[in-house]
Order: C-alpha cells, then structure tokens, then sequence
C-alpha cells in the first residue's frame, strides 16, 4: 500500500477577494456606511493639502507679480498717545534716499466726504474716504485704471475713484456726465482704478490731486501716507531709514511698514487653519478604523458557524486570518479611494471658484492611498487573529 499522502490545506490569491468580499456584497449598506469614516477622512485631508497648495501658490504669485519692495509711511502715536502728524517735508527728504526709486505721498482728507449726489444725508458716506494724491501714485502702487485715465495734478473738479468706492457709489462709467458730490462741490469722475492688494484703502478712496485739495478741501500739506518703491536688494536698508527720514525730530512717531507682510501672514493664517482641518482629518479617519474594527468584528461574531465550517474542512488559520484581513483591507482601500476622489473634486470646485491653478502635492495622492491600506490593515488585525483563534468544534458547537 503506498504511503499516506499528506495533503497540505491551501488559498489561492485568485479566490481570497472572492471569498474575503463575500461578507460586504451581502450587507452592502452595512459596507457603505463602514467605508464613510475612512472616506471622510481622507477627502479632508486631500481637499486641505490641494486647497492650501492651491491658495499659496496663487497668493506667492500674487506677491512676487506685486513685489515686497513696497513701504508705507504712515503718521505714528507720540509719547503722548496722539497721533503725531507727518512733516509736510516727508516726501521730499524720503526721495533722498538712497536706493529709492519712486515715492507717492497721499493725505486723507478727513473733512471731506464722498456721495453719490447731493440728495444723500451727511454722515452715510459708506466707510469711503477722500485723499489727495499726485500723478505718481499710480506707478508707485503698479496700479492699473480699469477705465478712464488717471489725474495729472491740474486744478479741475476731477476725481479717480478707487475699485470698491466705485462700486459703492455705484459709479460704472467716466466721463462729464459721471459726477459724485465730493467735499460739497461736483467732481467729474476721470477714471476708476483695478483692485489694488497692497493699497486696499486706494480701493475705497476718491482720489483728488493736491492742488484741488488745497484750493477746495482745506489741505494744509502735510501728507498721512507715504508709498515708497525701494531698489529689491535694498529693501531692509531703506526699511531702517525711514522713520528718522521722514521725522527727523520724533522717529518714534513714524511706522513704516511693508504691505507685502500682510499677505505673508495671511498664508500663515491659512497654514494654520490648514493645519486644524487636517487635525480634524485625522479624528475622523480614527473614527472610520474604530468603525471599521467594530463591524469586522460583530463579522466574527455572526460568521462564527462559517468559520467553523471552513475549519473543519481544513482551512488553515493563516486562511482564515487572511479573508478578513483582506475584507478589512477591501472596505478601507474602497473608502480611500471615494474620499480621494471628493478631495479632488473639492480642492477643484474651490479652485475654480476663486481663480486657483488647481495644485495638489503628489505626496497627499500616494499618501492617502498609503494611509487607507495602513487603516484597513490596523482595523482588521484584531478580528482576523481573532477570527483564527476560534477552534471548529466551538464554532460548530454554536451553530
């Protein structure tokens, strides 16, 4: 008689996602609602890294198209806590600086305001100011004239109307028939300036020249706001100069400041709430392995017969072991696999929308898919083994 044969028990890879999915094709709402935390989480995570990538790229390029050599001089407190006001010899002495290479001074012209007409009550002039300024604001700020031109520094009624305080007065065309009531008298608006980043209060001003300023709205020369362009490679030489420049008396009673910084710190503010939402990410993608481990594990509970049944016919706990682990990882690779997908329609949906190239890092598209299996793989240990440790005979016994 030959020698007994032994024959060892074994599972083919073609067959363990067949059986491993068993499971999940016969309680698809079950599967569904498992797969919803893995998803979620990954989708915050893909939209954050994509929106911020996006965001920052946009706002970088926004600042290297409108440059950080930008410097503001501005009146300062003195000692007394009072606004200290500017020299009328700010500007000029501020030209004399070296590696300067154009200055703008402007004044706020607090006495005046600016309405649609004559009709509109004193007081409601919608948070507009009225400032004077000279020809060479325009190319210190690199601003551009949405339509119209810009003032050439006569003595006429004429005014340029900043992006926001046009729309505000409702202001839509430049011309003689397109007049506000500016500090009591008509103005003629000349032109209506672009959006500019690093001037927002241009934006919601009606620019006069200094003449008209002086013969009409009572200014007396002192300037409220100085622009300067600095030379690129020279900008934190001319930084330190400023305020003894343009106050040599009381430099103390003089900021100065660099717009640029302020889009600066608005990328970090975004990093920041970035960095919170992908927090919240990562709660939530905790949330979806726990979720994951409890449902595989009520699986063990409720397959125990078949467990058995497969036991006793020879399958080995590796076997075992490996269809729910791989059920596991089935239901977390699909729930990654939907949450990148929404976290890409998300990151391009905010894209489109605020006029962002549409960046995502590499690294959040493999790494996610990295994180899914990492999850599917740590909820589906602890079932698996103990799906393996069960012993037939108890299995069937409870059947």
């Amino acid at each position: 008689m030959p020698p007994r044969e032994r024959y060892r028990s074994t599972l083919r890879i073609a067959d363990l996602v067949p059986i491993s999915t068993l499971g999940l094709r016969s309680r698809k709402l079950r599967a569904l609602l498992s797969g919803v935390g893995i998803a979620i989480g990954i989708a915050a995570i893909v939209a954050v890294l994509g929106v911020t990538r996006s965001s920052e790229s946009h706002l970088l390029a926004q600042i290297d198209l409108l440059g950080t050599n930008l410097l503001t001089v501005v009146d300062g407190q003195d000692t007394g806590g009072n606004e200290a006001e500017l020299p009328a010899s700010a500007a000029p002495m501020i030209r004399l600086v070296r590696y300067a290479r154009s200055v703008a001074p402007t004044a706020q012209l607090t006495d005046a305001n600016v309405y649609h007409n004559d009709h509109v009550p004193q007081g409601m002039a919608g948070g507009l100011a009225v400032r004077g300024c000279d020809e060479s604001l325009l190319s210190t700020l690199d601003g551009s004239l949405l339509t119209g031109r810009f003032l050439d520094g006569g003595a006429t009624n004429a005014t340029v109307l900043g992006y926001d305080a046009a729309t505000t007065l409702g202001v839509t065309d430049t011309g003689p028939g397109s007049q506000v009531w500016l500090g009591g008298h008509w103005f003629t608006v000349i032109g209506i300036l672009k959006p500019v980043p690093l001037a927002p209060e241009i934006d919601r001003s009606a620019l006069v020249s200094f003449a008209v300023a002086t013969r009409l709205l009572g200014y007396d020369g002192h300037p409220s706001r100085i622009y300067l362009r600095a030379d690129p490679d020279h900008v934190p030489e001319v930084y330190r100069v400023l305020a003894g420049t343009a106050n040599p008396r009381n430099p103390s009673a003089v900021a100065v400041s660099r717009p640029s910084d302020a889009l600066t710190a608005q990328l970090a503010v975004k990093n920041a709430s970035g960095t919170l939402i992908l927090g919240l990410g990562a709660i939530a993608l905790l949330v979806g392995i726990i979720g994951i481990a409890n449902i595989m594990i009520i699986s063990v509970l409720e397959r125990r017969t078949e467990i058995g049944l497969c036991r006793a016919l020879g399958a080995a706990r590796v076997h075992v072991a490996a269809q729910f682990l791989t059920e596991s990882l089935v239901l977390s690779v699909f729930g990654g696999a939907a949450g990148v997908a929404a976290g890409v329609v998300v990151t391009g949906l905010m894209a489109r929308t605020h006029g962002w190239v549409l960046l995502i890092p590499a690294q959040a598209l493999w790494g996610c898919a990295a994180v899914a299996v990492l999850a599917g793989a740590i909820a589906g240990l602890y079932p698996a083994l103990r799906a393996a440790g069960i012993p037939p005979t108890d299995a069937l016994r409870t059947a």
